[in-house]
């Protein structure tokens, strides 16, 4: 298993933060002090900071015919995980920035992926493979 990563990201409301990481992605809530939450994000840490201010909105590149937002952040799941993810997504009623779908069909690193941002604007992917071995096919 890889090493989990450490992740902190800017919110600007930390009850929306913890609604939304908590309640909608159900992930499991750790430390937490009046300015910060610690989450376990699918298997690794994720802090929300609450800022005063955001950052820039997100810039966009292209890729397969889709705008993907840039800089975002996510994991690569399995395509069970990855599905019931989508499924919970939608039925929360989540504002996709790109909607689930299958990208780069047919060729290699063929993929499940979506994108929608979470209450503070900050953009997520969350990917999956039939198989892990074209995580980094060419």
């Amino acid at each position: 298993m890889p090493q989990p990563f450490h992740l902190a990201i800017p919110v600007d409301n930390l009850d929306a933060a913890e609604a939304f990481y908590g309640t909608v992605m159900g992930c499991e809530k750790g430390r937490s002090d009046t300015r910060w939450i610690d989450w376990n994000f699918f298997g690794h840490q994720l802090v929300t900071h609450c800022v005063d201010t955001m950052p820039a909105a997100p810039q966009h590149n292209g890729v397969d015919n889709h705008a993907v937002p840039v800089p975002h952040f996510g994991v690569v799941l399995s395509m069970n995980e990855w599905q019931a993810l989508a499924d919970r997504l939608q039925e929360a009623g989540t504002e996709f920035v790109i909607a689930p779908y299958i990208r780069f069909k047919g060729e290699p690193g063929e993929q499940a992926t979506l994108f929608f941002l979470d209450p503070a604007g900050n953009a997520l992917e969350f990917k999956a493979f039939k198989s892990m071995s074209q995580l980094f096919a060419v």
